[in-house]
């Protein structure tokens, strides 16, 4: 934020130097940058009037000038090469021992001496703009060559400073984007009002509002997107001269930065600079029904903005149409077919609020960035529209270029409430650490603008309109604790309670479960948490699968990362497909991560959010080696390390069922049951699923959730004594149906074997000529123990006797011989 001392000035009386007012701005936390003083290293150069111009007598392009710099004396003879300069001209003089600043023509600045050219003694220079110090983008194109030629009713004789405003102190400000408040000269005043106690004094905005009839009679505006615009409102302008703005208006705003253009338009950026109210201004004769309606622009709908530039418009960007076509971009920039231009006759000037999200993101969507837009995107005072229309009216009434219409016209749908807060003066002390008397604090708030009312010991605070970053007691503190001074609050150590740092029984879980996998021999992987949207088609989700009601981001940071996973599958084979891409043939990787599942759609509340492990497995078992075997991992080393896992966390109760996931292959995978609920699934990734993924070569995968892990992880171990009793094992074979699997057999043996049997195993499985077709050879181990006595045959035999019964009636299973 660029301040011109000289402007500051008429609002607010600042009797200390500059260097000790940047010093208590930056102590209140508006952070002074730079100080720059214009006109540094410019000494003794005037204005003088060209009485008499004519061609050098031995030159074709040099002209002899005789140049009355208000000195009283006769005119001095000054030579120069410049052809834009005419008698009777009033310009900038350098006579011999004036001093010009570095420039692009002098740039290490220049003494002027007596010269002689081409026989004539020149006893000075005309000066251009460079020359001056004033930067090219601050002219119009027709100043920035040549002499600098000043208005025809500027005084002779006067130092030039004075006139071009060079005298001035130029405060750059670097404000964080919370005090949109300061953005604006009698923001930055109002702030220093508070600091040194002088009061503040407003600019005049009484409207003599002289032309006949109403300003409603002439335009008519809507907000047809209340959540993009709080209020839109307008006056309108008779008769409008279009002239050049006078020329304290033009040293102001070259000292912010601001090129002048004409007096329309430099009075809506004289206003947007000095009220902090981004302003425009249409002709209102090209306005189609003389009717503005801020609405979202239609998709694909074109708008020429004021640059010349056909822009592509989206439904999320704020246009100002009127009856027929877009007339503007709302906050951005003006519309080139509505433009107010030297033909212009009548103008409707609007001052507005808009939505400074939706500001932000048209603003760097269309690659436009404007001292308009960067104000809205910060916020702005929306009580304080009438200011800037009717301070915008009376420059112009001033300068006689205007007459107006009676009234303002205007659209405020809802009408914008101040923030209430309610505090102590205990409360606040506690929050700083000081001891401020409660009508110090008063004094302070109330110099700030805040309204502020002491009943039974509470104080009713009531912020400002344009403190829009105050809506909590903290804010207040905040704000008491600047102003009181940061240097006046002692430091000293806090009370803190010591408490002995821990994590929670599910973190403890997962260390455990990293180090496993470790241990395993898998490497941990680090994804992120967001997905790209088609992941779940790659996956063969039904389309009625819970997994695809996903959180989709507004601002995703690339296409590729659009949604919220709700599984982790989709990271783990993209990381697979990555490494086997880039040469890493062996992978084993793992992750524990979150998911994350709304609730409903679109989110009113958090989604859940779970923690789940996957893992990864594909190529090699072992690095190549002469000595080891050179296999490739299978189904059989994931479902190892899902059994190794669920041992060392105590799982015990858990049986593994064919799995029916959509993204593992329906013969080669496994559900993961523990009290019958799945926690997970592993196994083969579904052939096309492995193309989706654009993985080369045959690749497994685990996903099972942590928390079920808890119980039995943390559960006490228990020991059992080593058997004194010796065990005894019988094998059985069995033929039975292809489709009949382990698990439904092992569950009937152990259903019916007793509770002498301790474990059961399968060794073989055949099929072949000595079994019929459709069947299967399946061959269990049976191991029966004792703790109390060695058993019998007869024991053991009258239970085997009563497994084979059993499984012969529930798969009409046969003995093998």
């Amino acid at each position: 934020m660029l301040a011109s001392l000289e402007w500051l000035k008429q609002y607010v009386d600042i009797n200390i130097s500059v260097a000790e007012l940047c010093d208590k701005i930056t102590r209140v936390g508006l952070e002074v940058d730079t100080v720059e003083k214009l006109g540094e290293g410019l000494e003794g150069v005037v204005t003088g009037k060209v009485m008499e111009i004519h061609r050098h007598p031995d030159s074709d392009h040099l002209w002899v000038c005789m140049l009355d710099y208000g000195q009283g004396g006769e005119p001095v003879q000054i030579l120069t090469g410049a052809q834009n300069v005419h008698q009777y001209d009033i310009v900038p003089v350098a006579v011999v021992g004036s001093v010009l600043p570095p420039s692009e023509r002098n740039p290490q600045g220049l003494k002027l001496k007596k010269a002689k050219m081409r026989g004539l003694d020149s006893f000075g220079m005309l000066c251009s703009a460079d020359e001056l110090g004033i930067e090219s983008k601050l002219l119009l194109p027709e100043q920035r060559n040549g002499i600098f030629i000043l208005p025809e009713n500027t005084p002779i004789g006067v130092d030039i400073k004075t006139v071009l405003g060079l005298d001035d102190t130029v405060i750059d400000i670097d404000l964080t984007s919370n005090r949109a408040d300061c953005f604006s000269i009698i923001g930055l005043a109002r702030e220093i009002s508070a600091i040194t106690g002088c009061p503040l004094k407003m600019p005049a905005m009484d409207v003599k509002e002289a032309a006949a009839g109403k300003a409603s009679d002439y335009v008519n505006v809507k907000i047809d997107a209340p959540e993009l615009c709080s209020r839109f409102a307008t006056r309108v302008l008779k008769d409008i001269k279009i002239m050049p703005s006078p020329e304290w208006m033009q040293r102001r705003l070259r000292a912010c930065g601001v090129r002048p253009i004409s007096n329309v338009v430099d009075v809506t950026n004289y206003v947007m600079l000095e009220l902090g109210q981004p302003m425009h201004a249409y002709d209102a004769d090209k306005v189609a029904g003389h009717t503005l309606i801020v609405r979202r622009a239609e998709e694909g709908e074109k708008l020429v903005t004021l640059d010349g530039k056909e822009r592509e418009l989206t439904s999320a960007m704020i246009t100002i149409g009127d009856a027929e076509k877009a007339a503007g971009l709302g906050g951005v920039m003006g519309g080139l077919l509505t433009e107010v231009t030297d033909e212009t006759k009548n103008v409707i000037l609007e001052a507005a609020s808009f939505h400074g999200p939706s500001i932000r993101r048209t603003s760097r969507a269309l690659g436009l960035r404007s001292e308009a837009s960067g104000r809205f995107e910060r916020g702005v005072d929306t009580i304080r529209d009438h200011d800037a229309l009717n301070r915008a009216a009376h420059l112009l009434e001033q300068m006689g270029a205007c007459e107006t219409f009676s009234g303002i016209v205007e659209a405020y749908p809802e009408e914008l409430q101040p923030a209430v807060i309610t505090t102590t003066a205990a409360k606040i002390n506690g929050r700083i650490g000081v001891n401020i008397v409660e009508d110090e604090m008063v004094a302070i708030l109330t110099k700030l603008g805040f309204g502020v009312e002491a009943k039974d010991g509470e104080l009713l605070i009531t912020a400002p309109t344009w403190r829009r970053d105050i809506d909590c007691d903290a804010d207040i503190s905040e704000e008491i604790a600047r102003m009181h001074g940061y240097d006046f609050i002692e430091s000293h150590q806090p009370e803190l309670t010591i408490t002995q740092g821990s994590q929670s029984v599910l973190d403890d879980v997962k260390d455990d479960v990293q180090d496993y996998m470790v241990g395993a021999g898998l490497s941990e992987m680090m994804t992120y948490s967001f997905i790209k949207a088609n992941a779940y088609d790659k996956m063969l989700l039904a389309a009625d699968d819970a997994r695809r009601n996903c959180i989709e981001l507004l601002n995703p940071i690339t296409d590729a990362f659009s949604v919220m996973r709700t599984t982790m599958v989709p990271s783990a084979l993209q990381t697979a497909s990555f490494n086997l891409r880039n040469h890493n043939n062996s992978v084993a990787l793992f992750e524990i991560g979150r998911i994350f599942l709304p609730k409903a759609l679109p989110l009113n509340e958090d989604p859940e959010e779970r923690q789940l492990l996957t893992a990864v497995l594909s190529g090699s078992r072992k690095a190549l080696n002469w000595c080891d075997d050179k296999g490739n991992v299978d189904f059989y080393d994931m479902k190892g390390i899902v059994e190794g896992l669920l041992e060392a966390m105590q799982v015990s109760d858990y049986t593994m069922t064919r799995s029916q996931q959509p993204y593992l292959h329906p013969g080669k995978s496994c559900d993961i049951v523990v009290n019958g609920e799945v926690i997970g699934s592993f196994g083969e990734v579904h052939p096309v699923v492995q193309e989706n993924f654009e993985l080369d070569q045959v690749t497994y995968v685990l996903e099972m959730a942590v928390e079920p892990l808890v119980a039995s992880a943390t559960a006490v171990p228990q020991y059992k004594h080593l058997p004194k009793f010796p065990s005894m094992s019988r094998d059985i074979a069995v033929v039975v149906p292809a489709e009949v699997t382990n698990a439904e057999l092992e569950q009937v043996i152990r259903a019916h074997a007793g509770e002498l049997l301790q474990g059961v195993r399968v060794f073989d499985i055949y099929t072949g000529k000595q079994v019929a077709a459709g069947c299967k050879s399946m061959a269990f181990n049976l191991t029966y123990q004792a703790a109390d006595r060695t058993l019998t045959d007869a024991e053991v035999d009258a239970s085997m006797k009563k497994v084979i019964a059993e499984v012969a009636e529930a798969y009409k299973a046969k003995l093998r011989d």
